[in-house]
């Protein structure tokens, strides 16, 4: 029987992924952690911002965790910018 992996508090954990899609991951997470310190923001205030727990935000900004689209849509709000600014190249 095969088992989907786990998901906490919306992040998604997965086995390694192939490294095309790890160095995407890193860039987004890049992104995210840029967008929040641009906007003035902690770590702390973002989790306040958005109920989602400090620890988690702190997996999804060093690329650590693949975070569900919903996740990524309640970061962008709680920073207060698009969620394209996240994927944009």
């Amino acid at each position: 029987m095969i088992m989907a992996p786990a998901s906490v508090a919306g992040v998604y954990h997965e086995p390694m992924p192939p490294d095309r899609v790890r160095a995407r991951r890193l860039q987004i997470a890049d992104a995210i952690r840029a967008a929040r310190i641009g906007a003035g923001l902690t770590l702390e205030a973002v989790s306040l911002r958005t109920g989602i727990r400090i620890a988690t935000l702190s997996e999804i900004e060093q690329g650590h965790s693949s975070p569900q689209l919903d996740t990524l849509i309640r970061v962008a709000d709680g920073i207060g910018v698009e969620l394209e600014a996240f994927v944009r190249r």
